[in-house]
């Protein structure tokens, strides 16, 4: 029985599209784009295409609108930080209660730090953003609001388009993380009011270590990063050639596939929460019902543990997430599913699975049929058999 990846939401496989297109530029192709030599210009010429092919994907109005970065956790901290040095009149954040720790974190940093002003705007039992809490957040003193487009953890979409109308109305910068969303949902962002954007290359089939930042032309911005004139002085340091080559092919093949593979997953994902809500007593979906990412689905098993029911599949070659995070001395549940008002015993039994191209219907088949024993051994029972 073959290997079942259910944790696309963490990283994916690189697709061999994607591999074939990034090897000769380890090899035949190595120069640098700052260079003036043939070999440098092969490789300019291979990073032009790809900010093309990121712009086609995301449906941005001009290739110079996209700098390459390492990945989304450069690409958001670098957005927030740039929003407070070009707006020094102006000291407070906005973002969610359920935002990635590459934002969170920066947030908590910032507070501690600089005096930063941080509103973390609640959500409700589904993960949706309590708009009204936004709207009177929302003042001439917020410099940048950064509030993701999907939920790693749930899926939950974020109307992020209506968010950043919004946030133009005070003059605040609007910038999303959208790395769960990028190659996943169409975006045409030249008609939209964002103005920067965080993705990553490994959660759309792409490597690891790469990913873009979306700055809209004429938004103000400040470098993170010091040192040499690459990405037109927004980014400095040598590019990574084959990463970014490999960023573009797979934001091409995104493109290309996004209609039908989204049906696909969606039917994939379908099929799985049906079998598990009809074969386990005290489960549910977590998450919007219908603003969700098609590829993604959160479930509680009430009574269980996650972290338990990930370290028991893994034993019959399942690969999924849980949404806890365990140390020697207790568990506690996700900042997302405690901010979605779930008592602790049911988000403690939460898991995620998350599906890609790569799946196939016998992966739901063979989670479905070992997952209701696993579960089984932990409802009713006070102890975690995980030994």
């Amino acid at each position: 029985m073959r290997p079942v990846y259910l944790d696309n939401n963490a990283t994916t496989r690189v697709d061999s599209e994607v591999l074939q297109a990034m090897l000769p530029f380890f090899t035949d192709h190595f120069g640098n784009p700052s260079s003036k030599h043939d070999a440098g210009a092969v490789a300019g010429a291979a990073m032009k295409t790809a900010r093309q092919q990121l712009q086609a994907l995301i449906g941005a109005k001009f290739e110079h609108e996209i700098i390459f970065t390492s990945g989304g956790t450069e690409s958001n901290n670098t957005a927030v930080l740039s929003a407070l040095y070009v707006m020094p009149g102006r000291t407070e954040i906005i973002t969610s209660a359920v935002e990635h720790p590459a934002v969170l974190a920066l947030c908590t940093h910032l507070e501690k730090t600089s005096g930063i002003k941080v509103h973390r705007i609640p959500v409700d039992h589904h993960g949706r953003l309590d708009i009204d809490a936004y709207r009177t957040a929302l003042t001439h003193r917020v410099a940048i609001v950064s509030i993701m487009w999907a939920n790693n953890e749930t899926g939950t979409i974020f109307p992020v388009a209506t968010l950043a109308d919004m946030a133009k109305q005070v003059g605040a910068i609007f910038h999303t993380d959208a790395v769960q969303a990028v190659g996943r949902l169409p975006m045409d962002l030249k008609s939209t009011a964002i103005d920067m954007l965080s993705l990553s290359g490994h959660k759309l089939h792409g490597p690891k270590g790469v990913g873009a930042l979306y700055i809209r032309r004429g938004v103000p911005f400040h470098a993170l990063i010091k040192g040499g004139h690459q990405e037109r002085d927004r980014r400095a340091g040598t590019e990574n050639i084959p990463g970014v080559v490999g960023l573009g092919k797979a934001a091409e093949l995104a493109l290309e596939g996004m209609d039908e593979e989204n049906t696909w997953i969606k039917s994939l994902r379908d099929r799985l929460e049906k079998g598990l809500l009809e074969h386990i007593p005290r489960t549910s979906v977590n998450g919007d019902p219908l603003a969700r990412l098609p590829n993604t689905t959160s479930v509680t098993f009430d009574g269980a543990v996650g972290e338990a029911i990930e370290l028991l599949l893994n034993r019959h070659g399942i690969a999924c997430s849980s949404g806890s995070a365990c140390n020697s001395s207790f568990l506690r549940p996700s900042h997302v599913l405690e901010a979605m008002h779930m008592p602790d015993t049911a988000a403690l039994g939460a898991v995620r699975f998350s599906f890609s191209r790569f799946n196939r219907e016998e992966d739901v088949d063979q989670v479905l049929h070992v997952i209701p024993g696993i579960v089984r051994k932990f409802q009713g029972s006070a102890r975690v058999p995980v030994g």
